[in-house]
């Protein structure tokens, strides 16, 4: 459960966990409903999912100016609507990040990859969970079979960066991670962010 500083810059914002209860422990979720002491003196309730963690990869199909990407197609229940995505999944119980994102890669793409740079770590829904999704890139990619979990149906997407910009620009990409990679994309390609690229496995 989440947990602050006592003391340091922050100590006037900061709230501090002291009880709680489990509201419902679903498939890899928890339901929390936390009692908290705010930073003057009162006290508070707040209610948030526990989640596991994510990945999410940016696959680049060629790594020059206007490359290809790849994304997938997935009906989001909770929005009621089919979404456009990077390639994504929760990190299972020990699972180390890279190796989340190989998995998921190769299960909703068939694609493998032969170098990856991580590009960074997202709060996607603060105010009411912990999920962290971490963001990876990854070039070099070479074609397999697509192996979805049981009950998982997505569809591959392959789009020139420029047509996912246009998407962008007239307001058809809603996909919180999925815009934020595209950002940091843009900002790599002109050489106001940089990749360390590693070998994958």
């Amino acid at each position: 459960m989440p947990e602050g500083p006592e003391r340091g810059p922050d100590s006037h914002l900061i709230e501090q966990h002291i009880g709680g209860s489990l509201l419902l422990s679903g498939g890899f979720l928890e339901v929390r409903r936390d009692t908290v002491r705010l930073p003057d003196g009162s006290t508070a309730t707040r209610e948030f999912i526990q989640h596991p963690g994510a990945v999410a990869i940016i696959p680049l199909l060629d790594d020059g100016p206007d490359p290809q990407v790849v994304l997938v197609r997935q009906h989001r229940y909770p929005v009621a609507r089919v979404l456009l995505e990077w390639p994504a999944g929760k990190l299972e119980v020990g699972e180390a990040q890279l190796a989340c994102a190989q998995r998921e890669l190769r299960e909703e793409t068939g694609y493998s990859a032969r170098e990856w740079a991580f590009a960074g770590e997202i709060h996607n829904a603060a105010a009411y969970s912990s999920e962290s999704i971490w963001l990876w890139f990854a070039r070099g990619l070479q074609p397999g079979a697509v192996s979805p979990d049981e009950g998982e149906f997505v569809e591959t997407v392959t789009l020139p960066l420029a047509e996912l910009q246009s998407l962008d620009a007239r307001g058809e990409l809603f996909d919180v991670k999925t815009l934020i990679g595209l950002r940091w994309l843009q900002e790599c390609l002109a050489g106001r962010r940089e990749w360390a690229w590693q070998a994958g496995a």
